[in-house]
């Protein structure tokens, strides 16, 4: 049962991991777009996709939690039992923590992203305003 579970919760953190990276592609190659604007853009658009996946499967199977199910907590208990309530719980458990995860992965990205691009905007306005204000007003 603990080898069922096991997987279980490997498959229902890489579908979630799945899904979560297929909503956010789009936006995340339009900002990396938007910032870099270079070939490498692409580069970081695979790595924050690789690092949904990876967040996303690391917070759903949480080996931790199930270890309960194969060595008692306490010398003197016996190990859990994997009952109907546990399985249910536990999938719960794996969907929430998985996106919970990948929540907070993709909040610090959007943070430094906005980050980046009032910098990058900035720089823009700036050079923008120093090529109009290299222009006499006379020539125009």
């Amino acid at each position: 049962m603990f080898f069922t579970l096991l997987a279980l919760t490997l498959s229902l953190s890489l579908a979630v991991s799945y899904t979560a990276a297929r909503v956010f592609r789009k936006p995340i190659g339009a900002i990396f777009t938007r910032i870099i604007q270079d070939e490498i853009s692409t580069a970081w658009q695979r790595y924050v996709m690789f690092a949904t996946y990876v967040v996303g499967i690391s917070s759903g199977v949480r080996i931790y939690e199930l270890e309960r199910y194969i060595s008692p907590q306490i010398s003197d208990m016996g190990i859990l039992q994997l009952t109907l309530e546990r399985w249910v719980l536990e999938i719960y458990r794996t969907l929430i923590a998985c996106l919970q995860g990948i929540a907070w992965m993709y909040l610090v990205v959007f943070v430094v992203a906005l980050i980046a691009y009032v910098i990058v905007r900035g720089f823009e306005l700036r050079r923008g305003k120093v090529s109009k204000s290299e222009y006499p007003e006379s020539m125009e």
